[in-house]
Parts: C-alpha cells; sequence; structure tokens
C-alpha cells in the first residue's frame, strides 16, 4: 500500500510526536508513505476564518501537487483532512467557489486539479481489513486492561455529505482500533463535542470549558485516558485540565499502536505530552 502523504503544519511543530508515530506505525504495518513535494499550509484555521476562497485555494494546491503522482493521499491531522476534503469537493461538484480556486491553480501552477484522487484520514487505512489483520498479527502488548475514550471531535466527520468516513454522531472507526489493540473503548457521551480548537487563542476561557467537560465526560464513562487522531483536540485537552484534578492522560492512536507493537520509540514521543501517560501505562503493565 503506497500513498501520498500530507503531514500538515500542527504535525511539524507543537504535534511532531503525532508525526513521528504515524510515520513508524505505517513503516510497521507496509504502509508507505510519500510525502507531497513543497507541501503548503491548508490554511486551518486562520484561512477559513477570514477568506472563503483561500480556504478553498490553500488546501486545492496540495492536491494539485499530489495529484501527478497518482496516490491518494492520507492526512493524520483532522483539521487538514477536513479542508483537503473540502478542497475536492469544491472542485468535484463544480461549485463557483471551487471553479475560482481551480482557475487560480492553473493561471499560477500551470495546471487544475481533476479531482482523480481520494483523500483519506489515516483511521481509514488502518481500517482497511487487510491493515487490521496486520495489526492483529503483530501485536507484542495487548493494552489489555487499559479503559480507553475514543474520541473524534468535530471536523473529521462533519459536515457528513462532504468529510465523513464514519458514522458522524456515532462513530465507531476509533473504538474499532481501539479494541482491536487489546484495550477496552467504553460508552461515552461526548465523542463528537468540539473542544473549541478554532478560540484557542481567542476565547481561552471558553475553550478551557469546553475541554473541561469532554475530561468530565470521559472520567464519567469510566474511562482512563482519551485516545484521538486530531492534534488540536489533543492539545486543548492535554494543556487544558483543571488545577485541582486527577490529570487524564491523553493519547494519540498511532501512539498507543507503538505500544502494542512493541516499538520502543514510544519513550520519545510521550515527552512531548504534559500529562504524563508513563504512570498509567506502567500500572497496567504495559510498559
Amino acid at each position: 500500500m503506497k500513498y501520498s502523504y500530507y503531514p500538515g503544519c500542527s504535525l511539524c511543530s507543537t504535534a511532531s510526536e503525532y508525526n513521528l508515530s504515524s510515520e513508524a506505525i505505517c513503516a510497521k504495518l507496509g504502509i508507505a508513505l510519500e510525502e507531497i513535494n513543497d507541501w503548503n499550509c491548508c490554511g486551518a484555521t486562520v484561512a477559513h476564518a477570514t477568506s472563503a476562497h483561500l480556504s478553498v485555494a490553500l488546501p486545492l494546491r496540495n492536491l494539485v501537487l499530489a495529484e501527478p503522482q497518482g496516490l491518494d493521499v492520507v492526512v493524520p491531522c483532522a483539521a487538514c483532512y477536513h479542508w483537503l476534503r473540502v478542497a475536492h469537493h469544491q472542485v468535484v461538484e463544480n461549485t463557483p467557489a471551487g471553479r475560482r480556486a481551480n482557475q487560480e491553480m492553473a493561471a499560477v501552477m500551470g495546471q487544475k486539479y481533476r479531482g482523480s484522487l481520494q483523500v483519506k484520514h489515516l483511521l481509514e487505512v488502518l481500517m482497511e481489513p487487510q491493515v487490521l489483520a496486520m495489526i492483529k498479527r503483530q501485536l507484542e502488548k495487548p493494552l489489555t486492561g487499559l479503559k480507553l475514550a475514543a474520541y473524534y471531535g468535530c471536523l473529521m466527520l462533519r459536515p457528513g455529505h462532504v468529510v465523513a468516513f464514519d458514522d458522524p454522531e456515532q462513530p465507531r472507526q476509533l473504538d474499532n482500533i481501539t479494541t482491536a489493540l487489546g484495550a477496552e473503548a467504553v460508552r461515552w457521551s461526548d465523542k463528537v463535542e468540539c473542544c473549541g480548537g478554532s478560540f484557542t487563542l481567542a476565547e481561552s476561557g471558553v475553550v478551557s470549558k469546553l475541554s473541561a467537560d469532554i475530561i468530565s465526560a470521559a472520567r464519567r464513562g469510566g474511562a482512563e485516558a482519551i485516545v484521538t487522531a486530531c492534534p488540536l483536540c489533543q492539545a486543548n485537552l492535554d494543556t487544558r485540565q483543571q488545577e485541582g484534578t486527577p490529570k487524564m492522560p491523553v493519547f494519540y492512536i498511532t501512539e498507543l499502536m507503538g505500544v502494542a507493537l512493541g516499538m520502543p520509540q514510544y519513550k520519545k514521543w510521550f515527552k512531548k505530552h504534559l500529562v504524563d501517560p508513563m504512570p498509567l501505562l506502567k500500572e497496567k503493565g504495559l510498559v
């Protein structure tokens, strides 16, 4: 299996552990990732808040760059996935925004996007039957006894007619990978609630309240940690836990896959977390 790879800005900076773990587990599972040459920021979250045109044109440029390679694009970041899918949709549906952005690509880059690619979130690739079978065969340290709240957030699955690869209200893909690793995916209420990612700097009080509510809901559901596939969600939930309450680790799914597949690199990945996940993993006998 081979894909064009779009890491996006967060995975090359504040969420570098997500990038490293994504690349590592894909290599372990025989999934070849070819990073798009000269990729640019998709514009999340500034562009769509300031310019409707840029919110399509910026992600579209990456699709134009990827299309000649003939490889579908895999994206780990929920926000990047969302906006690349939106740009693809605008062109394929021949909307005015899509036509304008594509005409600009032709003028500036000398080529248009033909709409021949599929844009997939990394979870979609990991849930391919052959990949899931490979995961189960390579398990070295099943996450037995670990109770996890699978948190999707809002950008990965909404709007459903444009981006969703799972049920936007009752998704299961992240839960299914969690259970395939041997952990328990708890039932809880807030798996698709917004953490306020777009307001991280502008409305920090709102974001703190939303994040605290999600952590509380996970705890009420019986979770010992949260697992996600979005760098904005992970950053908010990891950094905005309330003083005076027990801290809850917030993992990327790829990090937990690294633990379960016996990959020692996870120790470096966890150093980026503010809430140290190692005590919980040691308590469960997983490290």
